[in-house]
């Protein structure tokens, strides 16, 4: 065989074999270190927005990391996911992990992607008061999820029991309950930003603003197998560094990170906008990605009224959380 017309040598063929050999240790060297890290995420909405900021714009790949975002329907089934070792890392609701913590399984909160909630209870046209709702159909994305719970608690608080009061709808979540409250499928429906904004400008009235009732809340975190995370804290550093440097890059880049929500998440320019400003101005996102310490708390005493614990006090925080690996990687930053 003939290599450019000249008839290869013993010498030529030996730099080749080199050549390659190098080529391969090369290739093994960089691959490992870059691993492979599966993360599941429970919806693809604007609060979830800070996983695709640092998936598609490079913010885990610049800490030599190849993270792949997988949409994992539901808060329970990425939970799974991750104790079935489908995923390394998942991000859904923290009343699901604290569940799963409480049945044995080794997961901890690691970080926070949506700190609070954005969430507005809207009527339908002849629904605009609380006592309205009294035997009505409300929206809610599932029956036994985070929002299901803080709606019944908000309207608790307001003399009204489930399901003696008015009956839960499984809708979905806030695009869902939109749909759904538009086209008189269901009477009321809590609903975050920023479609909360198009259903008021469509003439559907506010009946309340949930953060009014519920100021601290830990919507959705970042949560990771303790033992897996033990194992690999390296990893797992760099991939908080990853996910910090993309919040911050989304509270300091207005326009870009308006532009990138309006195409990635399907959203009107307008509805964009007003939604980064809501989720930067009160810090839903949190610049440093940890979770609200707080805001666990209360999910921890939403639980406990569901009978989730079985008598004496309410368990701390601390049971569920491990901000070591953001501490470490926010020590790296220069943020601590």
């Amino acid at each position: 065989m003939e290599i450019g017309g000249m008839r290869p040598t013993r010498r030529m063929n030996k730099s080749v074999v080199i050549a390659v050999l190098l080529l391969i240790v090369f290739s093994n060297a960089f691959a490992e270190d870059k691993p492979k890290l599966p993360i599941s995420a429970s919806s693809k909405t604007l609060g979830y927005s800070p996983l695709w900021v640092a998936s598609k714009l490079g913010f885990f790949d610049k800490q030599g990391l190849d993270v792949q975002l997988v949409l994992v329907n539901g808060a329970d089934k990425s939970t799974m996911a991750l104790m079935g070792g489908s995923v390394y890392v998942s991000s859904g609701g923290v009343d699901t992990v604290i569940s799963a913590v409480e049945q044995g399984a080794d997961l901890a909160t690691i970080g926070g992607v949506i700190n609070g909630l954005t969430h507005y209870i809207m009527g339908g046209k002849k629904f605009r008061t609380f006592e309205d709702l009294r035997g009505a159909n409300v929206g809610s994305s599932g029956l036994t999820s985070g929002t299901a719970f803080v709606l019944r608690r908000v309207l608790r608080a307001k003399g009204m029991e489930y399901p003696r009061d008015y009956n839960l709808i499984n809708v979905g979540g806030s695009a869902q309950a939109f749909l759904s409250l538009t086209a008189g499928r269901i009477d009321a429906a809590i609903i975050a930003v920023p479609l909360n904004y198009e259903a008021a400008q469509m003439g559907y009235p506010v009946i309340a603003k949930v953060v009014d009732f519920i100021p601290n809340y830990q919507l959705t975190d970042v949560t990771v197998k303790r033992s897996w995370a033990e194992r690999n804290r390296p990893t797992v550093v760099r991939f908080m560094k990853g996910l910090a440097l993309a919040m911050r890059w989304m509270h300091d880049n207005k326009e870009p990170a308006v532009e990138f929500l309006s195409k990635e998440m399907k959203l009107k320019p307008e509805q964009a906008r007003r939604g980064w400003e809501y989720y930067t101005e009160n810090k839903i996102w949190n610049p440093n990605a940890e979770s609200n310490v707080e805001g666990i708390r209360t999910v921890i005493q939403i639980s406990a009224e569901r009978g989730l614990f079985k008598g004496g006090a309410l368990p701390p925080p601390a049971k569920y959380v491990d901000h070591s690996y953001v501490e470490e990687a926010l020590k790296e930053l220069g943020r601590r």
